[in-house]
């Protein structure tokens, strides 16, 4: 429906930037990853009637303002788009309306420190309640305040007090800067050591660090002071013990500043390799993403659960694209103690958004943990929406019909009914039936112990799946896995025949399974099957002039002379029979050639034109 309103809008969006809007409507449409057409689809309003602001028609503000929900929901970590977004949200209709763009771009890209900072600055440029606004500055500390390029948002944070005049609050937040390894750590130091010179003890160290530093003092030994012949002992004033007690207070913020110095160099190395710190559709080299899995290593070695999670959420923000580190963080969190709704925030998160559908062993994965914690039915849900956007995925199909095999021990049918759907189903190409219907053979024999039911889906199967791999490869081991017998061995080599000699297999695959037969005509079969074995062995491994088979299916009837004659004729190369209607009618002469090869053809081929010389 919001599609719909957005092609409806656009007949009113005036001109040219009316063409150029629906032009690219419709491509975002047909391909929501298309970023380039999303771009375009952006600045085409944007050029509306000189730019979208507060004089804007409604239609054009309401075409705009559903655009970015539509881009942002689909590339929900372009921090630039979210403050783009708020800013036109504020001219267009105030405060509030900005505010809650804001308020949902830190919500989608948390782990953005620019964001944060934007948001931080407009609130306190825009509200007269201090403590609103310093409520958000603290949220923001909380969220991206160990980045180690956070300074822009620290340094916001501290102008903020410097407005209002409050060196206490400056002096506290430069007293948490100082313990986070981040690039500019020294100019906080700084600025801190010489505010801690006109600040009072008790905003310095915790009172108890006072107290034993004044013991401290007081049990040192006082110089005595010559007066004439005499030594007299001086008693400490109160000002002389608050000097020694600030030299002890120094002392121990230089150790502070020594051990953020160190953690910053630790960190250093990993924070120069990090090429571009923010999300983009963009592939990242081999080198950043290595970069990122030894950052990730460290810092769980390190152990610091807070720094481990929020430099997830950056790695997650540049590379959210990439599997793996959902993966990773997924595990990792569920390796932590009552983490439970974190894992599953993580796995929704990456399904949701990030990773795409096609790649369904995520939503696998997410499915296998939920029913790990007894919610099976959520599972279920999982594996539903994954089969209705890929029909016939094999791999969901089996991960879903295993897990209805666990849900009632003994009792298979919420399994076969797995498999039977997907079958059944006509969107399911011929491929993943022919897979399908040997894992289906498989749960019959290795669950529910019965060969014979196995061997009868197989056998039912077999003129269907003439094109399967999957299928024969599975049946042929079927055969071979079965107690040896003269029963055993007749049915072995009937399977082979069918192989041999009418399925649609490339003839790479029918020669791979042919020497698994070999193998076990070597190793298991009777004696008698060796002339068997060297006939096979002529016809598999010797010359082409000698592979009878693999000549006669090189013709459609099999006419072993024609292939012989055309052999002559081609000097040596088994040639391809013309037919001229087929010729005449577009298609490829040479499409059963590369078919037997296990080839697609060349799309110079499609066309019947003879292939081209290299």
């Amino acid at each position: 429906m919001a599609q719909y309103g957005a092609r409806m809008r656009s007949q009113s969006v005036a001109g040219d930037a009316g063409d150029e809007y629906e032009k690219f409507n419709q491509l975002v449409i047909e391909d929501p990853d298309d970023f380039d057409a999303w771009e375009g689809l952006i600045r085409s309003l944007e050029s509306t009637e000189g730019g979208i602001g507060r004089n804007s028609s409604q239609d054009a503000i309401h075409a705009w303002r559903t655009t970015y929900d539509r881009f942002l929901a689909r590339f929900p970590l372009l921090f630039g788009y979210w403050r783009k977004y708020a800013e036109t949200s504020f001219t267009i209709a105030g405060t509030e309306a900005a505010e809650m763009v804001y308020e949902r771009g830190v919500a989608s890209c948390p782990a953005s420190v620019d964001l944060w900072a934007s948001y931080c600055g407009f609130k306190a440029d825009t509200s007269h309640l201090q403590e609103d606004v310093r409520e958000l500055f603290e949220r923001a500390a909380n969220t991206v305040g160990l980045d180690f390029l956070a300074h822009p948002f620290w340094d916001k944070y501290i102008e903020l007090e410097e407005r209002n005049e409050r060196p206490d609050l400056i002096f506290k937040i430069l007293d948490r800067v100082i313990h986070i390894p981040m690039h500019q750590y020294a100019r906080y130091f700084q600025r801190y050591t010489a505010m801690a010179a006109t600040r009072p003890l008790h905003e310095l160290v915790d009172a108890d660090v006072i107290e034993t530093f004044r013991n401290d003092v007081l049990n040192e030994p006082v110089q005595a002071v010559q007066a004439g012949s005499q030594q007299i002992k001086m008693q400490r004033g109160e000002a002389e013990i608050e000097r020694e007690i600030r030299v002890r207070i120094a002392d121990l913020h230089k150790e502070i500043c020594h051990k953020t110095q160190t953690e910053t160099a630790k960190r250093w190395t990993y924070e120069a390799e990090v090429k571009r710190p923010y999300f983009h559709v963009k592939p990242l080299d081999e080198l950043q993403l290595v970069n990122w899995r030894k950052y990730l290593h460290f810092e769980e070695t390190e152990g610091d659960f807070k720094r481990i999670v929020f430099l997830y959420e950056r790695c997650l923000t540049t590379c959210a694209l990439y599997d793996e580190f959902w993966y990773r963080y997924a595990r990792w969190m569920a390796a932590q103690s009552g983490k439970a709704e974190d894992v599953r925030i993580i796995y929704q998160r990456g399904a949701a958004t990030f990773v795409p559908i096609g790649r369904p062993g995520f939503r696998i994965q997410f499915a296998h943990w939920m029913e790990s914690r007894g919610e099976v039915e959520y599972a279920r849900a999982i594996f539903e929406a994954v089969v209705e956007s890929l029909p016939g995925n094999v791999e969901t199909v089996v991960a879903w019909a295993n897990m209805e095999r666990r849900a009632t021990p003994g009792d298979v049918e919420g399994a076969v009914k797995v498999y039977r759907d997907a079958i059944h189903n006509d969107v399911t190409d011929i491929y993943a039936k022919g897979a399908l219907s040997a894992e289906w053979a498989r749960l019959l024999w290795k669950v529910m112990g019965s060969a014979e039911e196995a061997r009868e889906l197989f056998s039912a199967n077999a003129d269907k799946y003439l094109d399967s791999k999957y299928f024969w490869i599975n049946y042929l081991q079927f055969e071979l896995d079965q107690p040896a017998s003269e029963e055993q061995h007749t049915r072995i080599t009937t399977v082979i025949g069918q192989i041999r000699t009418k399925t649609h297999l490339p003839l790479p695959v029918i020669k791979d399974l042919t020497h698994t037969y070999m193998v076990y005509l070597l190793e298991a079969a009777p004696s008698a099957n060796m002339a068997e074995y060297t006939r096979l062995d002529i016809e598999v491994n010797g010359p082409f002039s000698v592979q009878l088979e693999n000549k006669k299916r090189l013709r459609e009837d099999g006419d072993v002379e024609m292939v012989e004659r055309r052999l002559i004729a081609e000097n040596g190369h088994p040639g391809v029979e013309v037919d001229e209607s087929r010729v005449a009618r577009g298609e490829s002469v040479y499409e059963r050639y590369y078919r037997e090869q296990g080839e697609k053809v060349p799309p110079t081929e499609q066309s019947g034109a003879a292939p081209r010389a290299y």
